[in-house]
């Protein structure tokens, strides 16, 4: 892991604020226009409730350009202090204290303080929430207000990360004592105010004067992100210059992008990787065989070839990728294999199966092409797979996590207890396999506190190895960002590899050429 180490991260009373706004490029940025981006991943359903944003659309308009969160994921990896100037920690990891800056107001001119942080995160934790992050925030058990730039959180057991966590773009902090305005109509301490949003279709923001971070960070006057969910229609939209930039281009359109002189291709390689999340606890998926048999039917490399175009690389039925500190290289590779597929549907009981997959591309780009392929590799397996081709509006909302067997994507996580929490923690509302096991959950705690990184890596590399042998993901293949931009536009030398659009923080690190 680049920048701040995780036991560095104990000690960051001053290194925090230093952090806090650098890790911008060299070269000179302009400043002014406007910057106008296709997007995919828009719904009808959004808002600016933080706790609902799961897809590129909402997090670049909400944590990349309308709200902050206490700290951001720098480009290059690091960690920097964003409403949270610097924090420190008890040795054991379990009490953490966050200096808070000072000058920053809302949208509608109030103050920010303590006060804001503390009710903004009880708002994941209130009955009936169904935040990805509730798992980070129910791990407090207490946060206290030191003063009205300090916060003082208490975990239930030591988090050597937890520092990391705070830059998980559901945890966007609102005004106090006006949530509910606010979340109605954007009122956040971003770089750019609301200036019209239309759910599912389009926003405008336009800069905020004297935002706290001055002259190094959004550079243009105005931003409008356009929902095109269509890749045709996107990569067009880009080639007539209606828009600027784009993200998850098709890849079979490459090759036209890479002809064109007035565009150019951003390949990133992160932890985003694509899934078919089992839920383990409806039958036939809560027979670790049958899981075991889906795993064999699946030919993973098929898929990095004809899906990916080789922008990735074959998975292991992990979310922990190469990017990752603790990614286990050690594990044994799963590989296509119909006659172990076979085995375990007879130690299961079964002659055959047959089993319904919700795919759509809102899922992943190639994602209906992916459940086909799966269809026709697990056959040989006596495997019978109905593809069922799902609308592409409102797939999130009412495909995953509903539909036992469906198609599904990841930005992959900093840490690993920060992927394991969102997605594998037992209980998690974002927990797509509904998956539980003992000896995991078990790790996952012992693991949070320690900050030994030997054992630590013990740790995750178990963890690891049980995913990939009885979890309910199957994770076939990690997937490089692959987005392309106009030449008008410029950026840094290095983008963001956390999640698309260089963190979905392009309204605020770039600028025009």
């Amino acid at each position: 892991m680049n920048g701040i180490s995780r036991r560095g991260l104990l000690k960051t009373g001053v290194a925090a604020g230093v952090l806090g706004l650098s890790g911008m490029p060299l070269r000179a940025q302009t400043r002014g226009g406007k910057f106008t981006a296709g997007l995919n991943g828009a719904n009808t359903s959004d808002s600016w409730d933080g706790r609902t944003h799961a897809d590129m659309f909402m997090i670049g308009a909400g944590m990349g350009a309308v709200f902050d969160c206490l700290t951001e994921n720098g480009a290059d990896g690091s960690l920097k202090g964003e409403l949270a100037e610097s924090w420190e920690a008890s040795p054991d990891a379990k009490v953490w204290t966050f200096n808070l800056r000072q000058g920053v107001t809302f949208h509608n001119g109030k103050s920010f303080g303590a006060d804001d942080v503390i009710e903004s995160l009880q708002l994941h934790v209130a009955e009936g929430s169904k935040s990805g992050a509730q798992p980070i925030v129910s791990a407090i058990t207490e946060m206290k207000k030191i003063t009205e730039h300090q916060v003082q959180f208490t975990l239930a057991s030591g988090n050597a990360d937890f520092p990391y966590l705070m830059s998980d773009y559901h945890l966007l902090i609102y005004p106090a004592g006006q949530i509910e305005e606010a979340i109605a109509k954007g009122i956040g301490t971003g770089l750019y105010e609301v200036v019209a949003f239309d759910p599912g279709v389009r926003f405008v923001g336009k800069r905020y004067e004297n935002h706290y971070k001055g002259d190094s960070a959004g550079f243009f006057d105005e931003i409008e992100y356009i929902a095109i969910n269509d890749n045709t229609a996107r990569m067009n939209a880009l080639l007539t210059g209606q828009v600027d930039a784009i993200n998850r281009i098709d890849f079979k359109g490459e090759a036209l992008l890479n002809a064109n002189p007035a565009v150019r291709v951003q390949e990133v390689t992160g932890n985003q990787h694509y899934t078919f999340p089992m839920h383990t606890n409806t039958a036939p998926f809560d027979d670790v065989h049958v899981r075991q048999a889906l795993k064999y039917g699946i030919n993973r490399q098929e898929m990095v070839d004809k899906i990916l175009l080789g922008h990735g690389q074959v998975g292991n039925d992990s979310p922990i990728g190469p990017a990752n500190q603790y990614y286990n290289a050690d594990m044994e590779q799963l590989a296509y294999d119909p006659d172990k597929a076979k085995f375990h549907l007879q130690q299961a009981g079964l002659d055959s199966l047959s089993v319904d997959l919700s795919a759509s591309n809102a899922a992943f780009e190639g994602a209906v092409d992916a459940a086909q392929l799966f269809q026709a590799s697990a056959a040989a397996g006596g495997i019978n797979i109905n593809v069922v081709q799902e609308p592409a509006d409102g797939y999130w909302s009412n495909v995953w996590l509903k539909k036992p067997f469906c198609a599904c994507y990841w930005s992959g996580r900093a840490t690993e207890d920060w992927m394991f929490s969102s997605a594998y923690e037992s209980g998690a509302p974002w927990n797509d396999t509904k998956w539980e096991n003992a000896r995991f959950q078990e790790l996952l705690i012992t693991a949070r506190a320690e900050l030994d990184s030997d054992k630590r890596r013990d740790q995750y590399g178990e963890m690891q190895q049980i995913l990939s042998t009885e979890g309910g993901a199957l994770v076939p293949m990690f997937a490089n960002y692959v987005q392309a931009v106009n030449n008008r536009i410029a950026s840094p030398d290095v983008v963001g590899n956390l999640w698309q659009m260089d963190n979905c923080r392009m309204a605020e690190r770039w600028w025009g050429a």
